[in-house]
């Protein structure tokens, strides 16, 4: 994508309009926020598209969507057009109430570590909307505008996702004391997972590859055969495991207490665990939002001890 055609050099109006409509996801938005009437805003739309040659948003019914050509030009442009309007704007007006941050993640990890870390930004006033979901559908909410801040068990791709390592999420097989004690230790480290047959494995829905992981890291392939029972969440095949009702695999953060208490123990101790590493993604092009950037600050650093 060229930055200028025989029309001359970029104008920066059209930028500031386009990097709004681009953050608002609406044309109407977007006017209220640049002080523009609507049909201004489209205006300058067009004539920054004809400049550049190529289509930057599609009209759907409600809103507009970036092509990969608008995600490309706000990704040049968010960090010098904010820091223009940082000097333009020189501090003189009030304050600007901050929106909530919109953190997105596996409810469990959201409820867990991530919550929990951001306490004493609540407290001090930052607002805060938290979405559980699935990995995937997650991240194209975050490149969609939907969300500010997405906690990722998979790394996203794209130019326009900045994702950073935030931890990594190890795997463990557990059971109720009682339970484990029908398992062999031995013959489990040479035979496999034939030696849990008559063990009833507890899957979960919504994290269905943390039995794939720990199967293949640690036994080599896949499981061979279906869980005997699926529940909606990894906390619900803790609670179940512990209750006696079969083996499971579970992250360490999320049965840190009851490993602790004994109340549920490990089958296999391998030399080295399974893991997945959860990434902590941001939208490039997005608006500078102070409380945003707070917690995105909050979480790497209390990810330092997950």
């Amino acid at each position: 994508m060229s930055d200028r055609t025989g029309e001359g050099a970029l104008d920066l109006v059209q930028l500031r309009t386009f990097l709004a409509v681009y953050r608002a996801g609406s044309v109407t938005a977007a006017a209220r926020q640049v002080r523009l009437s609507q049909p201004t805003v489209t205006t300058q739309l067009q004539m920054l598209e004809r400049r550049l040659d190529t289509q930057l948003f599609e009209r759907l019914p409600r809103g507009v969507a970036p092509t990969a050509a608008a995600d490309e030009l706000a990704a040049r442009l968010s960090g010098p057009m904010d820091a223009l309007e940082a000097i333009v704007g020189g501090g003189a007006e009030e304050p600007v109430a901050q929106p909530p941050v919109r953190l997105a993640g596996p409810a469990e990890m959201l409820a867990a570590l991530a919550l929990p870390a951001l306490s004493e930004l609540i407290a001090q006033g930052v607002r805060l909307t938290a979405i559980a979901g699935r990995a995937e559908d997650l991240v194209a909410g975050l490149r969609a505008g939907q969300y500010d801040l997405v906690l990722a068990p998979v790394r996203p791709r794209g130019r326009t996702v900045r994702a950073e390592p935030l931890m990594d999420e190890e795997f463990v097989l557990v059971a109720a004391p009682a339970v484990a004690a029908r398992a062999d230790p031995e013959r489990l480290r040479t035979a496999g997972p034939g030696a849990l047959d008559g063990l009833p494995l507890i899957g979960c829905a919504a994290e269905p590859a943390h039995t794939r992981t720990y199967w293949r890291h640690v036994f080599g392939h896949r499981p061979e055969a279906e869980p005997d029972v699926v529940v909606a969440d990894p906390r619900a095949v803790a609670a179940l495991v512990e209750a006696g009702g079969g083996i499971g695999v579970v992250s360490r953060y999320l049965i840190a207490a009851q490993l602790d208490s004994g109340s549920l123990v490990p089958l296999m101790r391998p030399d080295e665990p399974p893991v997945n590493t959860v990434f902590l993604a941001r939208r490039i092009g997005s608006p500078a939002l102070p409380h945003v950037d707070l917690v995105h600050r909050a979480l790497l650093d209390a990810g330092r001890d997950w």
